[in-house]
């Protein structure tokens, strides 16, 4: 938020100067009014937009925020008071908001109570108020008020100059400016495009009046009498000292040749640097925290609601396998992953690319992604792609009458787990396979330290046997290590469909680690 503020302020700052430089000078006057009337504008929207073409062209570089080191636990780690918890600048921002909206609002008041307290003069397209005793000269929509100490022969001129603020609404653009301070109420640059656009004002009457009158006559009678004015800031008011010299000095000039109009072309060039540097600010300083490393939770979808439980190692990503999307969670790209989630999915993401090398079907089965879950963590997704697997299913259905897990009713149960369970299943598997593995093994064959992948394929029969083992390992001998434990797996309750028991086929893979 106060970078956002910081780009407000300076882009007013810009256009102001431009204003200044270039445009302040010339006889547009109504063009220089929409100038000061849109830019503000512009500088609050500015910093929301973000163009995808600008932001390619810049290369991204991230700020990575390292965890908050504490030297002494004993003296950092107190109990935390109630002052300690109170955002100041948010209290400082709201006072501010509120003492510059009773200021506006007892304004606003002071100019009701004069048109409610003194005579009303009503008139074609305006409403005189008439103030006893005073020789005030201002306008406020379509009220103009006016002292009636006031000399007669210059009412009418006042008249006119302030029919031209009523007939253009110019009090709606003070009104602008007035809100605008309420809410950055700590901007100097709001201040001064009040001051601008009041000025700018008054040289619109001013020009339109002269119009009806010799232009000598309209400044004799300008300077001929010092009015009261009301120190209120979004009404427009005939005379103010601080700017009777340059509306004098406006009407004498000569009117600006055509050609200087060119010079409002300069804000294509500084919008497009604005649009440039707002579109790749973000992406220039991307900020990315280095996420804590937890023990892993899995999930999985179960009868329409997502079931998590934790595991055994501890990584920066959580883990999801299923058919579907993991219910309640958000889909992302490695772009909001954090260094260590990204550098923890590439090595992911490797072994994935090697297996699809040795088994191009494994690719066709499962997608992978990436989820936020409902408790915050990212998480590495590996959803299967039930139609092919259905297929590659019944294709080898039809060659040896097993079915596979994603298609069984009831699956086979192994011994001490409730019928049917399979996550029970595989854990237990897993389980076996880890107790019962050589460890040393892959050690003493001359392998290559890291982790080795081991597919492992079988059958549980109709009669809950283990049949059909097969392996693929880095070695030999880990295979014959592999099939020795698989074999020795117990006996299951088989698996079911509605024609009775059936065969049920499984492909499980293994990480061994090499050291």
């Amino acid at each position: 938020m106060i970078n956002y503020i910081i780009q407000v302020i300076l882009f007013q700052i810009l256009f102001l100067t431009i204003y200044d430089f270039f445009l302040s000078k010339e006889t547009f006057f109504t063009k220089n009014r929409w100038y000061l009337l849109s830019t503000p504008i512009l500088s609050f929207l500015l910093p929301l937009i973000k163009i995808p073409t600008f932001q390619k062209a810049v290369p991204q570089e991230y700020i990575v925020y390292l965890p908050e080191v504490v030297i002494s636990p004993e003296t950092v780690i107190q109990k935390s008071t109630w002052y300690q918890s109170i955002n100041y600048i948010d209290i400082i921002f709201a006072i501010g908001v509120i003492v510059f909206t009773v200021v506006f609002l007892s304004k606003l008041i002071q100019i009701f109570k004069l048109i409610n307290s003194y005579k009303l003069v009503r008139k074609v397209g305006y409403t005189l108020v008439l103030i006893p005793n005073q020789s005030k000269a201002f306008s406020f929509f379509n009220y103009i008020f006016l002292g009636e100490e006031i000399p007669e022969n210059q009412k009418e001129q006042i008249i006119a100059h302030e029919l031209v603020h009523s007939t253009q609404k110019h009090s709606l653009d003070l009104l602008l400016f007035e809100f605008l301070k309420i809410i950055m109420w700590f901007n100097p640059m709001i201040f001064i495009y009040q001051k601008r656009i009041t000025l700018v004002h008054e040289y619109i009457s001013d020009e339109v009046a002269i119009k009806n009158e010799p232009k000598e006559n309209y400044i004799n009678k300008l300077l001929s009498s010092f009015f009261q004015v009301e120190d209120i800031a979004f009404i427009n008011q005939f005379y103010k000292q601080t700017l009777i010299k340059k509306r004098i000095i406006m009407m004498k000039k000569k009117q600006s040749k055509k050609m200087n109009q060119l010079k409002y072309l300069v804000l294509i060039p500084v919008l497009t640097s604005m649009l440039l540097y707002t579109s790749c600010a973000d992406n220039e300083l991307k900020e990315i925290s280095i996420s804590k490393k937890e023990v892993q939770t899995i999930h999985r979808n179960q009868e329409g609601v997502l079931v998590s439980e934790k595991g055994k190692k501890e990584t920066y990503l959580d883990n999801f396998i299923g058919r579907e999307a993991p219910i309640g969670a958000k889909k992302i790209s490695i772009n909001d992953l954090s260094n260590n989630e990204r550098e923890e999915y590439e090595i992911m993401k490797n072994k994935i690319e090697e297996r699809v090398k040795d088994s191009p079907e494994f690719a066709e089965i499962f997608s992978f992604h990436l989820y936020k879950m409902p408790n915050g963590r990212n998480a590495s997704a590996m959803l299967m792609k039930l139609d092919r697997t259905t297929k590659k299913t019944e294709k080898r259905s039809s060659k040896d009458s097993s079915v596979n897990i994603l298609k069984i009713e009831k699956a086979p149960t192994f011994p001490g787990c409730e019928e049917g369970d399979k996550n029970c299943l595989h854990k237990n598997i897993q389980q076996h396979f880890s107790e019962n593995f050589d460890t040393n093994l892959p050690d003493n064959l001359g392998l290559s330290s890291g982790k080795k992948r081991v597919f492992v394929g079988f059958k549980i029969d109709k009669n809950g046997e283990v049949i059909d083992l097969q392996a693929r390992a880095p070695h030999p001998e880990i295979k014959e290590e592999v099939l020795r434990v698989m074999s020795s797996l117990p006996k299951m309750i088989p698996g079911e469909n509605k024609d009775g028991k059936v065969v049920v086929s499984y492909n499980i893979p293994f990480t061994i680690l090499v050291n």
